[in-house]
């Protein structure tokens, strides 16, 4: 039977068609939002009933949230050097110099740092190696404050860890200028200046870093102070102060009045999302940017009758509330929107993942982390590379490792004091199992598995 002259085109071409590549999608352009000291549980997208976060949660409503994102050291610097670099406290070389130091040490306020991180290879050198235009605001405490370096072409930096929060002195391209205004809208009009700055025809990678909510609690608008001036935060769960407490512990004294401080702070960080989006939006960008927003730690707020972070007792912990901050991750039409994925993720991921979408190289060095780009677009992960929902944590002296259901922590190289817990039926980590034999089995497991994360990524 012969062929109709149309049918043999038709034919001839789609082969021709298949063969030849199609044009690669867009890369998207990255803003990455970081507060300082926000845990998971203080968001009304993670549950918190008090403190309000209509613009985070409406964030989290538009994308994925993660619901078990874990840091590997409850710290600001270490925990931002890991974020940025993909690597452990051991690796990237803050873990010699925090162990270095007394638990009371550095002063309040501060956190320890190494003297810089300019040898490292960020996330910033990656993407700017892939034709990314780099920018950053805010917060850094990673070493050389006032010039990160890392192929940022556009910096807003404070000088070191703690800063007040009116009248602020920022480095704008490594120059002190000394500001008039509330450091939050300070650094947010500066990354809408950057935005400003781009184009659609090459991509940028933008942090956001707030200093909110960090300590000090004074020096916010005073329409956050009065939005919570009656609130008594009876689901917050706060506790009596604990005779171990040592950071912060003074805030203890008044309990309910300084959360009431700490969450005028949380929601004056919330304010901040809107004028971003709508400068994404005006320069037409909103539409192929991925906004990730996410905490360098977590934080007590009185919880276990501690106030601070992993440092906020004597021996360090490795508590939940610590340990767990958001992750939310938002790309308008490429991602599911109210996604809530429940895998067990970390900070050594994010690197990895990012270099997922942007195409960049992953830098040859041995990263313990995972791209978890599939989860993140709805997608199954290889059958060779299913997902293992295991994370640790490391903080000078102590050790931890979480699967889904159990947490060991360990310190002193095994001597104690150690923990365990079954989150399953005890989540707010009340009864310390690590003599109990009903979980001998599974604790070793977990031991094990630390001891071997230990030796691959020391």
């Amino acid at each position: 039977m012969s062929l109709s002259r149309r049918h043999f085109l038709c034919s001839s071409i789609a082969p021709a068609l298949a063969a030849k590549k199609q044009p690669p999608a867009p890369r998207p352009n990255i803003v990455m939002v970081v507060a300082d000291d926000l845990a998971a549980w203080m968001l009304g997208c993670y549950g918190n009933k008090e403190i309000k976060t209509p613009n985070i949660d409406l964030l989290a409503r538009g994308g994925v949230r993660f619901v078990n994102n874990f840091v590997v050291t409850p710290v600001c610097s270490a925990s931002r050097a890991t974020l940025f670099t993909g690597r452990t406290p051991r690796q990237h070389g803050i873990h010699d110099f925090l162990t270095a130091n007394p638990i009371a040490q550095p002063p309040q306020g501060q956190a320890a740092t190494p003297a810089s991180f300019a040898d490292e290879f960020m996330i910033s050198d990656a993407l700017a190696g892939a034709g990314y235009r780099c920018g950053y605001t805010g917060k850094w405490h990673m070493g050389g404050d006032e010039r990160p370096g890392h192929h940022y072409e556009f910096t807003y930096t404070m000088g070191g860890g703690s800063s007040r929060y009116q009248d602020p002195a920022m480095y704008l391209n490594g120059e002190r200028v000394q500001e008039k205004g509330y450091l939050a809208d300070l650094i947010t009009g500066k990354a809408c200046e950057f935005i400003d700055r781009q184009s659609k025809d090459k991509p940028f990678f933008l942090t956001v870093s707030h200093f909110n909510p960090h300590v000090p609690y004074d020096g916010h608008p005073a329409k956050y102070y009065e939005m919570y001036a009656k609130t008594d935060f009876s689901t917050v769960g706060w506790e009596p102060a604990a005779s171990n407490a040592l950071r912060e512990k003074e805030m203890l004294k008044d309990t309910v009045g300084n959360i009431r401080k700490c969450a005028a702070s949380v929601t004056a960080l919330d304010d901040q999302l809107p004028p971003l989006i709508a400068k994404l939006k005006q320069s037409g960008l909103w539409d192929n940017t991925l906004i990730i927003f996410t905490g360098d730690n977590g934080f007590l707020l009185g919880r276990h009758g501690l106030w601070s972070k992993g440092l906020a007792s004597d021996p360090i912990n490795m508590y939940e509330e610590v340990m767990a901050t958001p992750m939310i991750w938002n790309w308008p039409g490429k991602f599911p929107v109210e996604a809530a994925r429940p895998e067990l993720i970390s900070f050594v991921d994010v690197f990895p993942t990012l270099c997922e979408f942007s195409g960049a190289a992953v830098p040859p060095r041995n990263l313990p982390g995972r791209s978890y780009a599939n989860l993140l677009m709805g997608r199954p992960m290889p059958k060779k590379r299913r997902w293992k929902n295991l994370v640790f944590g490391n903080f000078r002296n102590t050790e931890m490792a979480r699967d889904d259901r159990f947490k060991v922590v360990v310190r002193n190289q095994g001597k104690g004091p150690n923990e365990f817990y079954d989150l399953k039926a005890d989540p707010r980590e009340k009864v310390n199992g690590f003599y109990n034999p009903q979980y001998s089995t599974v604790r070793d497991h977990l031991m094990q598995e630390l001891a071997a994360w230990r030796k691959n990524y020391a």
